[in-house]
């Protein structure tokens, strides 16, 4: 038999990791992939719909790409730096607090500890403890207050290259067939279609959910979403006519 202590010992010698996802690289990845997929390949259903020419297909799709990417890395960028700045201004708010009124947030860290199940007596003494570190109060009344971590916050930067270059490489897969000197929509709509396969099925693996359900449940917004622009590009095209 064996002892707490060596049991602890044991524990402490079999590390473990985790996923990065506050780093703000992960949904703009995930987000940028299946946006430039079902993007471009409804633009190429759409378009080809139509009844356009190869040229126009290839023109449309890499505006669509140039313009999504940007507009994807752009709109990152904003949505990034903007949740960091009102969680500065929240933080500074904290911070306000801890220096007017000590007591009274010593006795809400307390509270906390309590709701957690700790017993009353434990609960003072860990809120007491931590109290004597202004700096590390202030981070666990911003984790349990805001949800998030002042000392951790994702980049911007990071978030609005991350969904550029996925958008870009989405976007680019329906388009393939037609660079590569094999003009045929069906094939472009296929290259798409495992592309949204694929790219949900990586996805999955940070998730629970089993990779063909994400796989199949992309395949499923990309088919409506091209199934859809194809209807309106051939009602367009044959009015047209």
């Amino acid at each position: 038999m064996t002892g707490p202590g060596e049991q602890l010992e044991r524990a402490e010698a079999h590390p473990h990791t985790h996923s990065d996802v506050a780093g703000g690289w992960l949904r703009a990845a995930v987000f940028g992939a299946m946006d430039g997929l079902v993007t471009n390949t409804a633009l190429v259903a759409g378009v080809g719909g139509a009844g356009a020419g190869s040229h126009a297909v290839v023109l449309s799709g890499v505006a669509g790409l140039a313009a999504g990417a940007i507009s994807m890395a752009l709109g990152e960028y904003t949505s990034v730096s903007t949740q960091n700045e009102q969680l500065d201004l929240e933080v500074a708010k904290e911070r306000r607090e801890l220096a007017v009124n000590p007591v009274g947030e010593q006795a809400e860290l307390a509270q906390l500890w309590r709701d957690r199940g700790l017993d009353p007596q434990l609960a003072d003494a860990v809120a007491e403890q931590l109290s004597r570190d202004p700096e590390q109060a202030l981070r666990v009344h911003a984790l349990n207050e805001l949800g998030l971590d002042p000392e951790d916050k994702p980049s911007p930067m990071t978030a609005a290259v991350s969904s550029f270059l996925c958008f870009a490489v989405g976007a680019l897969i329906p388009l393939l067939p037609y660079l590569l000197g094999a003009p045929q929509l069906w094939l472009a709509l296929l290259c798409g279609g495992a592309g949204l396969v694929a790219a949900g099925a990586l996805s999955a693996r940070f998730t629970p959910r089993p990779w063909w359900s994400a796989g199949l449940r992309q395949l499923l917004f990309g088919a409506i979403a091209a199934g859809a622009t194809y209807l309106i590009g051939a009602a367009i095209g044959s009015g047209a006519g």
